[in-house]
């Protein structure tokens, strides 16, 4: 009781010091609270799985979709097949063929000589063939360097598949013979017209 009676009894100055201990060791208590908290504040989360996945292992960045070939395969086997029409003409060289014939027919008169007559008529139509048969086997050969070419721009590291790169350099292969065998029929160095003379 006196002791109550004596910080009644004292004056603001004399009871100043006494209070500033009061709340600095009040802060200190919750100083030391803080951590405390943190720590449940962290294993709460552990605990729900925040920040992690749903198995409760760390979430990984999401990995980017490598392509899968598809379209590499879809062209080396258009290139192939490409090189294959270009070998015999296809069937719109052949329609061109005809068109070209039947053209030659109306614009020949039966009195013109037989060496017009044969250029006309068969003449244009043997070009045209050749002129489509070049056609296709220059898509083929484009197709099929691109098919190869590919890779080189893609995902490093990658290899291409074996099927691929057969069935793009048989494109390839094909698409030179045919255009080689074009030039060839389109300049009358093979199978030319037979000579009228």
């Amino acid at each position: 009781m006196a002791t109550k009676t004596d910080d009644l009894t004292k004056t603001d100055d004399e009871q100043a010091p006494k209070e500033a201990a009061a709340a600095d060791e009040a802060a200190a208590g919750t100083d030391a609270a803080e951590p405390d908290e943190q720590l449940t504040d962290e294993s709460a989360k552990e605990s729900t799985g925040e920040g992690t996945g749903e198995s409760g292992e760390p979430e990984e960045a999401p990995q980017e979709k490598t392509p899968s070939g598809v379209a590499l395969g879809a062209g080396a086997v258009v290139s192939a097949a490409l090189g294959l029409v270009s070998l015999s003409g296809g069937w719109i060289g052949t329609v061109a063929a005809a068109r070209e014939t039947l053209i030659g027919q109306l614009q020949t008169s039966s009195t013109a000589n037989v060496a017009t007559q044969v250029k006309e008529v068969y003449g244009d139509a043997w070009h045209t063939t050749a002129l489509w048969a070049g056609l296709f086997a220059l898509a083929a050969l484009i197709t099929g360097v691109v098919v190869l070419a590919r890779p080189a721009f893609g995902v490093p590291g990658r290899p291409q598949a074996a099927w691929i790169k057969s069935v793009a350099w048989a494109g390839v292969s094909l698409g030179v013979i045919g255009l080689l065998l074009a030039v060839l029929k389109y300049s009358d160095a093979l199978l030319a017209l037979p000579s009228t003379g």
